[in-house]
C-alpha cells in the first residue's frame, strides 16, 4: 500500500531559521489528517514542500509514490486550497467551472455543477461578491471537482464564522466519502480537528511532536495526580510532557507505550481528549522539558 506523504530527516531552512526539521512521517491512504501547530511551527512549509511549492533544503519527500510535481500526473492527483481560499473576484462561478474544465483533464463537471446548486450559489454572480464562506465552497468545489487522490488545505476556515465552517466541514466530509480521497486539514481550531479528522499530524518548535491514529494517540495519553515525590520517579514506559504543581499537588501529562496497565499502578489517572494532549505538547515545545523540576502551567497564548 503506497504511502499518500512519506518523509525522512525532512528539513527545510531559510537562511539560519528552520522552517521545518528532520520530519519523519508515514500518512496512509484513505485519512483525514488534522496537521495542527503554532504559528511559525512549520505547517505551511509542510504543506508547500507537499504540493511542490517549496524546495526541501534536506531529506526526502515522496507524494503518492513520487516527488511532488514530479509531472503533470502527479500535479492532477493534488488539489490545494490556500489559506485565503483564493478565486478570481473578476471571474463568475460559472467561469471558475469553464477554468478548471479546461486545466484539468480529469474534471467532473457534473459533480462541479451538482455542488454549486446545493451550496446555493449563483453561476452568474462575480467570485469578488461571495461571502468568505460562499468562496471557501467555490474553492472546496473546485478543488474536489478535479478528483484528486490528495486534497489539501491550509487554514481554510481560519476567517470563517461558526455556521460558515460548519458548513464547509459537512461538505468536506461529504466530498471524503464520495471521493475516496485523502485529506491533510491545518487548522488551529482543535474542535474542527477533533470532529472530522482520524489521523493526526502535530508540529511545534519546527519539528513533528506526534503522528499516528488519533484514536490509538487519544489511548496512550494520561494525566496522573500525586505529590511530587510520587510521580518524580515514573516507570520508563512513560514519558513525562507535561507537569503542573498546585501546593503540594502535583499532576503529570504522560505517555505510555508499555502494555502494563496505568489505572492499576495510578488509580486516580485520567484521559485526555485531542486538545488538551496537544496543547500539552505544545506547551513543552515552547517552554522547554516536561520534568518536575520546571513546572509550567499554561500560557494564554498556547490557548489560542
Amino acid at each position: 500500500m503506497t504511502s499518500v506523504l512519506h518523509a525522512e530527516r525532512l528539513t527545510k531552512r531559510y537562511g539560519k531559521h528552520p522552517g521545518l526539521v528532520d520530519a519523519d512521517l508515514d500518512v496512509p491512504p484513505g485519512r483525514v489528517v488534522g496537521l495542527v501547530g503554532p504559528n511559525g511551527a512549520g505547517k505551511s512549509t509542510l504543506l508547500g514542500m507537499t504540493c511542490g511549492l517549496i524546495k526541501p533544503t534536506s531529506g526526502t519527500i515522496d507524494v503518492l509514490g513520487s516527488r511532488p510535481a514530479a509531472n503533470a500526473s502527479q500535479l492532477a492527483k493534488v488539489g490545494f486550497v490556500a489559506q485565503d481560499t483564493p478565486v478570481y473576484a473578476n471571474l463568475s462561478v460559472g467561469d471558475h467551472l469553464k477554468l478548471g474544465a479546461h486545466l484539468n483533464k480529469t474534471w467532473d463537471n457534473k459533480l462541479a455543477e451538482r455542488r454549486i446548486k446545493q451550496v446555493g450559489l449563483d453561476l452568474s454572480q462575480k467570485a469578488g461578491r461571495l461571502s468568505g464562506g460562499q468562496r471557501a465552497q467555490l474553492a472546496l468545489t473546485v478543488a474536489a471537482a478535479k478528483r484528486p487522490e490528495l486534497l489539501i488545505f491550509d487554514e481554510p476556515v481560519a476567517a470563517l464564522d461558526p455556521l460558515a465552517r460548519h458548513q464547509f466541514l459537512q461538505n468536506l466530509m461529504e466530498f471524503v466519502s464520495e471521493l475516496a480521497v485523502t485529506v491533510v486539514l491545518s487548522s488551529h481550531i482543535l474542535a474542527d480537528l477533533e470532529r472530522v479528522c482520524d489521523y493526526l499530524i502535530l508540529l511545534a518548535g519546527s519539528r513533528v511532536q506526534l503522528a499516528g491514529n488519533v484514536d490509538v494517540i487519544i489511548n496512550e495519553h494520561y494525566r496522573l495526580f500525586g505529590s511530587v515525590s510520587d510521580l518524580q520517579n515514573l516507570p520508563a514506559e512513560f514519558e513525562v510532557i507535561r507537569a503542573e504543581r498546585t501546593g503540594s499537588r502535583s499532576s503529570v501529562v504522560v505517555r505510555q507505550t508499555g502494555a502494563r496497565s496505568v489505572a492499576a499502578l495510578f488509580p486516580q489517572a485520567e484521559r485526555l481528549d485531542l486538545e488538551e494532549m496537544i496543547l500539552a505538547y505544545m506547551v513543552r515545545a515552547n517552554e522547554g522539558s516536561g520534568d518536575l523540576n520546571n513546572v509550567y502551567s499554561l500560557s494564554t497564548e498556547a490557548r489560542r
